[in-house]
């Protein structure tokens, strides 16, 4: 255990954020998302739903300020009626944490196109969510130490 990280991130987690780069893409799945299948490095976080995990990940992970929207989500299918009322929540989180990095909202990514940015993520997190239209890619930034 080590004390002011939180608890869900596990250490395999809390290795790949760090070995993280400049422009690499975390993509954290709800329950339905085919992360396995997708994934070239994939982080089992079971039963854990995606907004703890956010706050969690955003506390230690700079969001890439070099790109309009760094927040991507996956934009709802045409004809589906799903309104995902959890994309407030994460806006909730990103504005809390890092609200220098909302402006320009989040990117509306359409299924399939989020699927192949998936592949080629650096690492995809598995989660129980169970809400609907929960997943979220995040775009790492640099740590700036003039910016603390």
């Amino acid at each position: 255990m080590l004390t002011g990280i939180s608890p869900l991130l596990s250490p395999e987690l809390l290795m790949i954020i760090a070995e993280m780069g400049h422009g690499d893409e975390l993509v954290i799945g709800d329950g339905n998302f085919p992360a396995a299948a997708m994934a070239q490095r994939l982080v089992r976080a079971d039963g854990h739903r995606v907004k703890p995990l956010l706050e969690a990940i955003l506390q230690l992970f700079p969001l890439d300020r070099f790109v309009e929207k760094p927040v991507g989500l996956m934009a709802v299918v045409p004809g589906d009626r799903t309104v995902p009322t959890i994309w407030e929540e994460y806006r909730s989180v990103v504005q809390q944490l890092q609200p220098e990095r909302i402006a320009g909202g989040f990117e509306m990514v359409e299924r399939f196109a989020f699927y192949e940015r998936t592949k080629e993520a650096y690492a995809v997190v598995a989660t129980g969510e169970t809400e609907l239209y929960a997943n979220i890619i995040l775009k790492k930034g640099v740590v700036d130490p003039a910016a603390k």
